[in-house]
């Protein structure tokens, strides 16, 4: 299915929204143009060697000596792998050229679906490109944890543990519930059926939704744990093995969620932002370090960049970061959400939570109960 308006949401005008005097979208993108053509090949020969690391250093880590080095430096290399391989879903939500086919079912089958994470589960994805929704309860990766108080960021990481278990409980309860009882099918998609930071977020279906493709893989996924559960009481899988799957389960978890905090300034209240405050909330890590090569992976450290064109592919956005910032204007958007490391974001987010908590503010309320708040959909 080639990409359209109807799924990516409908384009800003170029009006004030994207032409300013501090910046042009039309400007930005003629100087980048020749970079938006996708390179299959590239994608296959990232995904293939790097699922084959991910899972061959989980095979070393199950089989290695408990707490032996070599199981540590296992854990951490396929840890870092599988966190690699998960992020290509990102790239899935955006790539849905007929030459990407087979890479979503390659995907899905050898990632996607062990890891209960399906392709489909990220596509409320959408929502947070959307300009109406962008930063606001109706959409599911954006909390305000820079305007509230620590507190809220602590209980943002908290929910990691849990997401692994709520994956499970969805793919063996609610999935056979809802083909059981049809009625609550579309419940269970609206609000059991997006991988999001915003545990509040409820998904809007809309009417081309490849409901048919939801059952298939909503099956394989009950399939696969019926397999596995199996297996475990067949004895075949101690349960020792299920913890620390559990445990490299948990780290990739992690890692997307620790990086996600540098994506956004999570600054806005729940208002509507204008073209050029979405452009201004999204970061850039500029970085060379192994560290952020390793926690930014697939283009996820030009977070502007992305929001800009977010059909550009991620082997592209290197050589198009290096021209809009050598073209661009000082004083231009796209350059306020320069920083030079994840801990430098980090710590910008954290000062700013510091502030809100010493202020008493809490804008948390819009996101727990957005149908009673008043910021504009």
């Amino acid at each position: 299915m080639a990409p359209s308006a109807a799924l990516h949401g409908p384009k800003s005008p170029a009006t004030d929204e994207r032409e300013t005097p501090a910046f042009s979208h039309r400007e930005a993108k003629r100087l980048v143009q020749d970079l938006f053509t996708p390179k299959p090949a590239l994608y296959w020969a990232d995904f293939l060697m790097t699922v084959s690391i991910g899972y061959g250093f989980a095979a070393i880590y199950l089989m290695a000596p408990a707490f032996s080095v070599m199981q540590i430096v296992a854990f951490l290399v396929s840890g870092l792998a599988l966190f690699r391989v998960g992020i290509f879903i990102h790239e899935l939500v955006h790539r849905e050229e007929p030459s990407m086919i087979g890479f979503h079912i390659a995907w899905n089958l050898l990632f996607g679906v062990p890891f209960l994470l399906h392709s489909l589960l990220y596509r409320s994805h959408l929502d947070h490109h959307y300009p109406r929704k962008f930063g606001t309860p109706a959409e599911g990766e954006y909390l305000p944890l820079a305007s509230a108080p620590i507190r809220e960021t602590v209980l943002y990481l908290a929910q990691i543990p849990v997401v692994p278990l709520l994956a499970a409980f969805r793919f063996l309860v609610l999935v056979p519930l809802s083909f059981l009882y049809p009625p609550s099918r579309r419940w269970l998609l609206e609000q059991w059926s997006s991988y999001t930071i915003n545990p509040y977020y409820r998904r809007v279906i809309p009417s081309t939704e490849p409901l048919g493709l939801w059952a298939a893989l909503d099956l394989l996924c009950l399939l696969w744990l019926v397999v596995v559960i199996g297996l475990i009481f067949k004895g075949f899988i101690v349960w020792t093995t299920v913890g620390m799957v559990y445990g490299l389960s948990i780290s990739t978890i992690a890692l997307n969620w620790v990086r996600t905090l540098a994506a956004h300034r999570f600054l806005n209240t729940g208002g509507n932002m204008t073209y050029v405050e979405q452009i201004e909330d999204s970061q850039t890590i500029e970085g060379r370090s192994l560290l952020t090569l390793l926690l930014f992976p697939i283009g996820l450290r030009y977070h502007a960049l992305h929001h800009l064109f977010p059909l550009m592919p991620y082997h592209s956005m290197g050589e198009a970061h290096r021209r809009l910032m050598s073209a661009l204007t000082e004083d231009s958007p796209y350059k306020k959400g320069i920083f030079p490391s994840l801990w430098a974001a980090l710590r910008e987010l954290l000062r700013g939570a510091r502030v809100a908590g010493k202020a008493g503010q809490n804008p948390m309320q819009a996101w727990r109960h957005p149908r009673t708040a008043t910021y504009a959909r």
